[in-house]
């Protein structure tokens, strides 16, 4: 299972907590979900200020690292946002893109057969620039997010042809169908190329609906207290990829 997306350091605040220096990202949330149910390989790009004790931790969690470019004198993407009291809204207070920002995956000669792919959250010129450097994967799963749907709509729609499962929450269901209903919307977006749609939906669950016209919804285990949401839709992915692509 091959995941290609974002490495990153987090400043992170919620009612609960804050914290400074949080190892967080696409990818890493994706790897380390997926890694107790499959071999994963990981791509991405990290300057020389990560932490080596996380880049431990991916691999005593049996990750492949040999595709995390470390990029030496350089800075790791960052991000800094602020969660309000429902954990569904938060605001990006700091975005510093550092060495991600020329991030251009290149996949060792080794990844390029893996029969599971995992396009996280990047730009979509990118993720389908991965697409074309492997050979046919069994399965290709891909995430997005808002801003892609609203800048980068094209680019989007053309790396959707090539995928099998699709994540994303519901008002990005919404935004890329421009049907509010959530049958509708997810009926609308797989005529984009997406043979399965995951809409995720927070505290409410997620829905299926597969290529047969199914539809599958999966409750979410209520929590009393939630101290971080961070990579909670990206883990949920591991997980889903994970358990697919098991040995």
């Amino acid at each position: 299972l091959l995941v290609v997306g974002s490495v990153a350091i987090d400043w992170i605040i919620t009612p609960r907590a804050e914290r400074k220096e949080s190892v967080g990202g696409s990818a890493t949330f994706f790897a380390m979900a997926a890694s107790y149910l499959s071999q994963v390989r990981l791509v991405g790009v990290v300057g020389g200020d990560f932490p080596p004790a996380a880049v431990a931790d991916l691999r005593a969690a049996g990750v492949d690292t040999s595709g995390l470019e470390v990029i030496e004198g350089g800075k790791t993407f960052r991000w800094k946002g602020q969660y309000h009291d429902n954990m569904n809204d938060r605001t990006t207070l700091e975005t510093h893109l550092n060495c991600f920002e020329h991030f251009a995956p290149k996949l060792p000669p080794a990844y390029r057969g893996s029969e599971y792919l995992f396009l996280a959250n990047i730009q979509p010129r990118l993720q389908e620039q991965v697409f074309m450097q492997m050979q046919p994967p069994r399965l290709v799963g891909l995430d997005t997010m808002n801003l892609w749907i609203s800048i980068a709509n094209a680019d989007l729609r053309s790396v959707l042809r090539h995928v099998d499962v699709l994540t994303l929450n519901d008002e990005e269901a919404r935004q890329l169908s421009g049907e509010h209903n959530l049958v509708k919307a997810a009926r609308a977006v797989q005529k984009l190329g997406p043979k399965n749609l995951v809409i995720k939906r927070g505290e409410s669950g997620a829905l299926l609906f597969d290529r047969d016209g199914d539809v599958f919804s999966a409750p979410a285990l209520p929590l009393e207290e939630v101290v971080d949401p961070t990579g909670a839709g990206d883990s949920f992915a591991g997980g889903f990829m994970g358990y697919l692509a098991r040995p």
